[in-house]
């Protein structure tokens, strides 16, 4: 035995479980054992003989056979929501049923302990859904910036100021537009809108 063993052994086992991870959330796992935990109690009870002392209490009904049935399906249909998720409201409905049928049929579901994992494993089951494709995080851009071209605000560095913004900060503008007549933001005392916007 080499010293690389322990560390092989606990990531075969780590690969393991995280592969069973990925089976059980593909699926209604916990539905599906639910309902077939479900299935024993209801089974098992009507074959019961409870031992007190020297008295044998039997547990069972005349409609043993029925709480035998009962508890195979319900066995069945948790096999079936873990192998074939596409039938979990089929399946999901019918073990709400059978656990309604199995209250007076088997001694009250199993004691209401197989009733009660039925029924929850049932509702789980009809409302599972599967979950979609995980979507990748979306790359947030820059807010665009009001008279910069979108090339400009993407790019790192100063951002260039806008000419309204240049003249309200006393900065004079760069180029010949903002020089008198070419100038059409209506701010200019140039062109007659003294410092007001023009409708038109």
């Amino acid at each position: 035995m080499s010293a690389e063993t322990p560390a092989a052994e606990s990531g075969q086992f780590h690969l393991r479980r995280q592969q069973f991870r990925a089976w059980r959330g593909d699926r209604p796992f916990w539905a599906g054992l639910y309902v077939l935990l479900s299935g024993l109690p209801i089974m098992y009870f009507p074959y019961f003989h409870l031992q007190l002392g020297h008295l044998t209490l039997a547990m069972a009904t005349t409609a043993g056979a029925g709480s035998l049935i009962i508890g195979v399906l319900l066995i069945v249909l948790g096999i079936s929501l873990w192998f074939q998720k596409h039938v979990r409201t089929f399946a999901g409905v019918a073990a709400i049923l059978l656990a309604l049928v199995s209250l007076p049929v088997s001694n009250f579901g199993g004691f209401i302990v197989g009733f009660l994992l039925a029924l929850v494993g049932g509702a789980m089951a009809v409302s599972w859904a599967p979950g979609g494709p995980q979507q990748p995080a979306p790359q947030f851009a820059a807010a665009p910036v009001a008279g910069v071209p979108a090339e400009a605000a993407a790019a790192p560095g100063p951002v260039p100021l806008s000419k309204q913004d240049a003249a309200a900060e006393g900065i004079p503008a760069q180029g010949s537009e903002a020089q008198g007549e070419n100038d059409l933001s209506g701010m200019n005392p140039a062109n007659g809108a003294n410092g007001r916007h023009s409708a038109g």
